[in-house]
């Protein structure tokens, strides 16, 4: 049964299609008033850490396997996300955290699949103030035409102000307009090896508040239930991936608000230069093209997206996201940047 549903429901969820639903209803998100407990903190382990270093169960069984960008981004063939093995996931899981982001097309995994999939790498996420498919609240729908014109924009990383944020990510798009719609991710690792030294030293140990008030501002204009309060948390700038070892920039324009422990103007400044460092950093960024039944999984840890609006006059964007949670947040001084762990594999 899918989680958080009454048994009257099963029946009808065992044969919901999400495709079907938004290519005969158009936006059929629901908005209930059940409201959730704030989300305990728990221990989360990375199954990464169990990977094959050569992710032999990915790569032996794939019809081809290619790297999209130096820095970010692999995309791999041949394989169903719906039958993977358990070592096959603890392959995947290491294989996300180094290369951020990974392509899978003509995907067949349904909804039920999909909540299986992310949960086996943590948590599932529900979100306080978004709309859902009916009896599936953990499910996140992404559903844009050219009569619904509201949406996200800007590089983010999914609820960042939660304790413990999102990690492992799946997002299959099944409708896809002609033309656009395209999403970019950049990578944490390389946006961080991007700066000077004295300003990685600056920005290590640092934290910056991260908050989600606009939803809630949002939720409460529309007079939708907030099912949970917490607001805001403050993480490391320079947060350490516990499979990699590698530092990543752990910041983004759309939840992130003010260091700690600087004063305004210093905040507002240097989260300018780092947001400005982000946009422009076309040297570290990925840009997928979806096409129907692509499949799109992201290590939510060291990755920002930032989706593309470019197509809202001219079609349809629909698909769904499930959502598992990471450790919270954390800085190693024993940790490297990705550019030196590079270097000594090659000595």
């Amino acid at each position: 049964m899918a989680p958080n549903v009454t048994v009257e429901e099963e029946i009808t969820q065992k044969s919901l299609d999400l495709q079907k639903l938004a290519l005969t209803k158009g936006n059929y998100l629901v908005f209930p008033e059940k409201k959730y407990p704030e989300i305990e903190v728990f221990e989360h382990e990375n199954r990464g850490k169990r990977g094959d270093p050569k992710k032999a169960s990915l790569f032996d069984n794939a019809s081809k396997v290619f790297d999209l960008t130096p820095h970010i981004g692999t995309e791999i063939h041949g394989l169903q996300l719906s039958q993977l093995t358990e070592q096959q996931k603890d392959d995947l899981a290491l294989l996300v955290a180094e290369r951020g982001v990974l392509v899978f097309r003509d995907q067949d995994i349904n909804v039920d699949e999909g909540l299986d999939f992310a949960r086996s790498f943590g948590p599932l996420h529900i979100h306080a103030t978004f709309g859902h498919p009916p009896g599936y609240p953990e499910i996140h729908t992404v559903y844009f035409d050219t009569k619904l014109v509201h949406f996200l924009d800007g590089w983010h990383s999914d609820v960042s102000y939660e304790k413990q944020p999102a990690g492992v990510t799946l997002l299959k798009m099944d409708i896809v307009p002609e033309v656009g719609g395209d999403t970019l991710w950049h990578s944490g690792y390389a946006a961080y090896d991007r700066l000077s030294k004295p300003l990685q030293k600056f920005l290590e140990g640092l934290k910056a508040v991260h908050s989600g008030q606009d939803q809630l501002d949002e939720a409460t204009r529309f007079g939708r239930t907030i099912r949970r309060q917490h607001v805001e948390q403050a993480h490391p700038i320079v947060r350490v991936h516990p499979v990699t070892g590698w530092k990543s920039l752990y910041v983004q324009p759309v939840f992130t608000r003010r260091i700690e422990g600087l004063r305004k103007h210093e905040s507002d400044a240097i989260l300018k230069l780092l947001y400005e460092h982000i946009n422009g950093g076309y040297d570290f960024t990925v840009r997928v093209k979806w096409e129907t039944n692509t499949v799109v999984v992201w290590d939510n840890t060291v990755t920002s997206h930032n989706a593309i609006f470019d197509y809202l006059d001219v079609g349809t964007r629909h698909g769904w996201r499930a959502t598992s949670q990471a450790e919270a947040p954390y800085f190693d001084p024993n940790g490297k940047s990705k550019a030196e762990a590079d270097a000594e594999a090659k000595n």
